[in-house]
């Protein structure tokens, strides 16, 4: 595969991962997973540059990328298993009681 192909790759996974938080706006869960996709969509990017210039910098973002995903993908659940233990529910319309 060429440059373009793998580039049409990368910027149809961002697409996606695009019109899942805009399309469900319901659903918590798949707007963090639609998050995850743009992240690595991006992730794919920096490693088809990297190897297409042979510089290992993208790759090397890519794994600090990759890192400050897991963390927010953790970080993310465990608040919404906290969230959904004392209100019974993780839709998104009322994330705005955990205020104070």
């Amino acid at each position: 595969m060429n440059l373009i192909s793998y580039i049409t790759l990368s910027t149809s996974i961002f697409i996606i991962g695009i019109w899942g938080i805009f399309l469900n706006r319901k659903n918590i869960i798949i707007m963090l997973m639609s998050i995850e996709l743009m992240l690595l969509s991006i992730n794919l990017n920096f490693i088809i540059f990297s190897i297409y210039l042979d510089d290992i910098v993208g790759q090397v973002f890519s794994l600090f990328i990759l890192t400050v995903a897991a963390a927010e993908s953790a970080i993310g659940l465990a608040i919404l298993t906290v969230l959904y233990n004392v209100r019974g529910t993780v839709a998104v319309e009322f994330i705005n009681l955990m205020k104070g």
